[in-house]
């Protein structure tokens, strides 16, 4: 299927799945946190990816936040459903029942634990987006799952009509300038630290953590990239540093962006799913430290910021464990 355009949006949150203090779902949370994101700037939401927790959530949780998703956005922002499977038959599957949930697009990890070769990697990807007619984000992410896509590997897959884009994580700022200059894909962004660097060589947006805690000052990134002023997108980018360091280097994104968030009074607890935990006090207290330096990010008061070490200790059990089959 041909896909004209950007069919994914340019601000994209890689959107946490917020839970009760037991490790379920709250899915009011998942509601309000959703339009939260779109009503400070997001163009697209990512859900069930790795800052959503995928590992741990069940397949039918996966689907309904595709749904749940759908509804609260409203036409107001794209819903790509990340994630996916180390295990072929098992994406498939999963994508397909996500596009018949709605979503708008699929983005589709390198497997990981397996270590495929390159061929593997090829056959995996060539096979998932064969099995829909949704435009397809490939998320390189070597440092998770072990294996980088060769460029070479990238460029046989970028002749696939439903293979669009990538999302970089992998920090090898040539070779997304070679990508760009051989291909017609669009990258996302995948490390929070470098958006503005991966925007001014080509980029076409940002897929963030720190994005679910401050989603304006990335609108205003981008959309000063998008007008050619470097001054105003590198002066939000300035502001943001320490919120990005805060989140993104201490602990897992998703533990530190709960804990924020939930600091911040915008969720109802900062609970993940194990084997992932809270911070540990020493990890809260540095976490705060970088806080503290956080100066005039829009659309984010850091005045009434009240974390709770405590309610975020530990990780949760959920009822029903999450399954590859």
């Amino acid at each position: 299927m041909t896909h004209s355009g950007n069919p994914f949006g340019q601000v994209l949150v890689a959107l946490v799945t917020p839970m009760t203090a037991d490790g379920e779902v709250d899915w009011p949370a998942v509601e309000k946190h959703i339009d939260d994101v779109i009503s400070s700037g997001a163009d697209g939401i990512v859900v069930t990816g790795t800052t959503g927790e995928t590992s741990t959530l069940t397949d039918p949780e996966k689907l309904r936040l595709v749904e749940v998703g759908k509804d609260v956005a409203a036409g107001r922002a794209k819903i790509i459903t990340g994630g996916g499977s180390n295990e072929t038959a098992h994406a498939i599957e999963l994508y397909q029942k996500s596009e018949k949930a709605g979503a708008d697009g699929i983005m589709i990890v390198t497997p990981y634990y397996n270590k495929p070769t390159q061929a593997g990697i090829l056959t995996h990807f060539r096979l998932v987006a064969d099995s829909t007619d949704l435009p397809v984000i490939l998320y390189d992410i070597p440092g998770r799952t072990g294996v980088p896509i060769k460029y070479e590997t990238i460029l046989r897959l970028a002749k696939h009509p439903n293979i669009l884009a990538i999302k970089d994580a992998k920090g090898d700022f040539s070779e997304v300038s070679r990508v760009l200059n051989q291909t017609d894909l669009m990258y996302f962004s995948g490390d929070d630290a470098n958006v503005l660097p991966h925007l001014a060589i080509g980029a076409s947006g940002l897929i963030g953590v720190t994005a679910n805690i401050a989603a304006a000052p990335y609108r205003l990134i981008v959309d000063a990239v998008n007008r050619g002023d470097l001054a105003a997108a590198t002066a939000q980018h300035k502001k943001l540093e320490p919120l990005v360091r805060a989140v993104m280097t201490h602990v897992p994104g998703t533990v530190s962006a709960k804990y924020v968030l939930h600091g911040l009074g915008r969720i109802s607890s900062p609970r993940v799913r194990l084997p992932l935990v809270g911070p540990e006090e020493w990890e809260a207290a540095i976490i705060e430290d970088e806080l503290a330096l956080v100066k005039d990010v829009e659309g984010v008061d850091f005045s009434n910021f009240r974390p709770d070490r405590n309610a975020a200790a530990g990780g949760a059990l959920p009822k029903v464990p999450g399954t590859t089959r």
